[in-house]
């Protein structure tokens, strides 16, 4: 299955708010961020570089592995729905990334409404992505 990459990308002007409140998260080398199933703790923002995101089957066997890039948020369905992660996210060396956790992301979302249309962008790519692999 091929997964479009750019359906994580989120409008630059949401990745820079959810940066400013976000905490670094230092990627020297390659770093895990979550792995499939994996109780959610936040959200991630891949600022720069590039991470590979991957899924298995429940036997074990890889469905899909892309690399992702700048812009992407990482683990969002997971931290709305309160359900573990589905993918397992791992950055590159050199990745800029940052944190939010669920507490901050409600709280943000709490704070600037408006960007919850943006976050449904988001959401609604991620979906439409998935249907299409699904279908292919």
């Amino acid at each position: 299955m091929q997964l479009d990459p750019t359906a994580f990308i989120a409008d630059p002007e949401l990745v820079e708010a959810l940066a400013k409140r976000a905490t670094p998260i230092a990627c020297n080398s390659e770093r895990v961020l979550f792995r499939q199933g994996d109780e959610p703790a936040g959200l991630y923002i891949l600022q720069s570089g590039r991470a590979t995101v991957s899924m298995l089957s429940h036997a074990g066997v890889p469905v899909v592995s892309f690399e992702t890039s700048s812009g992407s948020l990482l683990g969002l369905p997971g931290v709305i729905s309160g359900q573990p992660y589905t993918l397992t996210a791992i950055a590159q060396a050199g990745a800029q990334v940052c944190f939010l956790s669920q507490d901050q992301f409600k709280s943000f979302m709490q704070s600037f409404p408006l960007m919850g249309f943006k976050i449904l962008q988001v959401l609604a790519a991620e979906v439409s992505a998935a249907r299409r692999a699904i279908s292919a």
